[in-house]
């Protein structure tokens, strides 16, 4: 799969841009804040329709403007013409995701069609941050390789929200509906159940291949693994519903279900990562994680995703560039998306490549070939 060409208007810096792309490797050369990171993250958006930087869509129109527009065209190969992709929104408005000209009726049936994967130097937070950032990253990821997951996702988040407000309503106006409740508890156990099941038979196959990558990364030999924290193992979801309402009910919200799982990331025999790891051993990790990501994709779809490198050549030490561009050497990656502050030391670490590799200059906003 390829992104032939990319077109922007008022998104985040840009005013406009247009650019023809290499099937191969594109490098997007500028100073720190002229909008380098800001091109892939319209080809994020793209793929997966939502930023991987911004907390909200509306961040991403431009200061002053009052819309935004991205649009791209994408190759696949088992599609004889491009696919037209455009996601637009304007301020006040929902936002729409457009597929050859057609809307879609669910934005969430384009999830998984254009997969990509993101290396930046945020991933560590992944480590370092609370379970949330987790569970957003293997649902994301899930997602991706898995439609019914993503509807049972969407299915258990509405209904978890609608039992806090429930809940809230409980607390404000002194009142219980128990029948009201039930229901709400029934539609929780109903997909929150099958999420679990889901996320365990995701992880026995995503586990062993993020080893092999990790060892491949690593300086020493140490082993590591991850584990999936739930309550819902060893305990029926709707009797922990049960035992939780009081507590549920003074807190005004859900305390327990898929909602509070955790990933634990742990190293020789059972030590936590974010307590233990030095920091080369935190980045190893986190590239493990996202080149197991990019495998475990490939093998899914039968065509590899868009590869997205935020920043390596300042952020990751010399032994880990040199893996991940023998994988870019070796035909592992597809598409290449890098961005780099000196165009020398780009062209350098790719000169042993001959892959097609197109370099673009980014400056304030604006960007053109070189």
């Amino acid at each position: 799969m390829t992104l032939d060409s990319l077109h922007l208007l008022f998104f985040k810096n840009y005013d406009e841009a247009n650019l023809a792309l290499s099937p191969h490797i594109n490098c997007f050369i500028g100073e720190n804040g002229s909008g380098k990171t800001n091109l892939l993250d319209a080809i994020h958006y793209l793929s997966m329709t939502k930023s991987a930087f911004a907390a909200t869509d509306a961040q991403c129109i431009k200061q002053g403007a009052d819309f935004f527009v991205a649009k791209g065209l994408f190759s696949l190969p088992d599609s004889p013409t491009p696919d037209t992709i455009q996601c637009s929104l304007r301020v006040g408005q929902k936002k729409l995701i457009t597929h050859n000209k057609q809307p879609y009726e669910r934005i969430s049936d384009h999830i998984g069609r254009y997969p990509v994967v993101l290396i930046s130097p945020y991933d560590t937070d992944l480590i370092r941050q609370g379970s949330e950032e987790r569970r957003r990253y293997f649902d994301s990821l899930i997602s991706q390789l898995d439609h019914s997951y993503l509807e049972l996702l969407i299915q258990y988040s509405f209904s978890l929200k609608q039992r806090n407000a429930l809940l809230k309503q409980f607390a404000e106006r002194h009142t219980f509906d128990r029948d009201y409740l039930q229901i709400l508890n029934e539609q929780l156990v109903a997909a929150g159940s099958q999420l679990v099941q889901l996320r365990q038979r995701f992880l026995e196959e995503f586990i062993p291949i993020f080893q092999r990558h990790y060892l491949e990364l690593a300086d020493s030999r140490e082993s590591v693994t991850l584990e999936y924290k739930t309550q819902l193992i060893e305990q029926d979801f709707a009797e922990l519903l049960r035992l939780q309402e009081r507590k549920d009910i003074a807190l005004q919200r859900t305390t327990v279900g898929p909602h509070k799982d955790d990933f634990v990331f742990l190293m020789n025999d059972g030590l936590a990562v974010k307590a233990f790891g030095s920091q080369g051993q935190q980045k190893s990790y986190a590239i493990a994680l996202k080149l197991a990501q990019f495998e475990i994709l490939s093998n899914s779809k039968k065509h590899k995703p868009l590869l997205l490198l935020d920043d390596i050549f300042d952020r990751l030490d010399e032994r880990r560039i040199k893996r991940l561009l023998q994988l870019v050497a070796n035909h592992t990656f597809g598409q290449v998306f890098l961005t780099d502050t000196h165009l020398e030391r780009t062209d350098q670490a790719l000169a042993g490549l001959s892959e097609q590799v197109a370099r673009f200059r980014v400056e304030n906003g604006t960007v053109r070939p070189l």
